[in-house]
């Protein structure tokens, strides 16, 4: 089973840069979206419900803003969507079971823009971390993928001194991700390329980080132990990032049962 996780910025704006023909080269049996700023509705009529495709949206309540989805090419079981049952406005947590394996699409907030949002991201991982806890003691596989907006150490970031005060790479933040790993989760990019800096899998804007490839690794694909025993292989596909959002697919394979 071939799983990909990819911010899109907007499917909106990425269907106009060619998503489509790089979703066809990646070739996911399983795709987790974040960050679809749309509602179903207002997507081309095509993409409301793409052919080969099982599909559950999970669109924020703020139109324009955050949300997830998962696409799917087996059948897929709708398991839920927030973090126990709580209302998930944002549309931040979406999950399902395919063929077997629950996948996780997540968008957790980014606190880049004040102090307030900050605080916001906070209070929300506070409550994703017990949560995650119980799901990773799960005995059948489970794939967490996503935006985390959190490069967890100094490799997973290009410039790591330059922003060891910025939300995202903040020093409690980073302890954050280590205790979410520590619940039984296997970063399975990390596990793929050893210890080397990135592959980052986002870019900003400015100062040609995406052509000097000077980035951040903040979109995971993590599995729990019985996820791991089926594991493959990872990627990331830069290209995507450099052309149709700021952010890159990344990929894993699952061996089948």
């Amino acid at each position: 089973m071939r799983i990909t996780t990819w911010n899109v910025n907007g499917l909106r704006a990425a269907l106009k840069k060619g998503f489509g023909d790089c979703l066809a080269q990646i070739a996911p049996d399983v795709l987790l979206l974040q960050e679809v700023r749309s509602l179903p509705e207002q997507l081309p009529p095509e993409w409301q419900q793409p052919e080969g495709w099982s599909v559950h949206w999970h669109p924020a309540e703020k139109k324009g803003y955050a949300g997830t989805a998962i696409w799917s090419r087996l059948p897929i079981e709708l398991l839920g969507t927030g973090i126990d049952g709580k209302p998930d406005l944002d549309g931040r947590v979406l999950r399902a079971r395919v063929a077997g394996v629950q996948v996780v699409s997540v968008y957790l907030p980014s606190g880049s823009s004040g102090p307030e949002q900050q605080e916001l991201k906070e209070a929300w991982m506070k409550r994703f971390l017990p949560w995650a806890r119980k799901l990773a003691k799960s005995d059948e596989p489970v794939v967490l993928g996503g935006d985390l907006n959190i490069a967890h150490t100094e490799r997973d970031i290009f410039y790591a001194k330059g922003n060891a005060k910025n939300s995202g790479f903040l020093p409690h933040e980073r302890q954050w991700f280590g205790r979410l790993l520590d619940a039984g989760w296997n970063d399975f990019v990390r596990m793929h390329f050893g210890d080397i800096d990135g592959p980052y899998s986002w870019w900003s804007n400015r100062g040609n980080a995406r052509q000097l490839d000077r980035g951040w690794r903040i979109d995971y694909l993590l599995g729990n132990q019985a996820a791991l025993e089926r594991w493959q292989d990872a990627s990331v596909d830069r290209s995507g990032g450099m052309t149709i959002s700021d952010h890159a697919p990344v990929t894993i394979n699952l061996k089948t049962k």
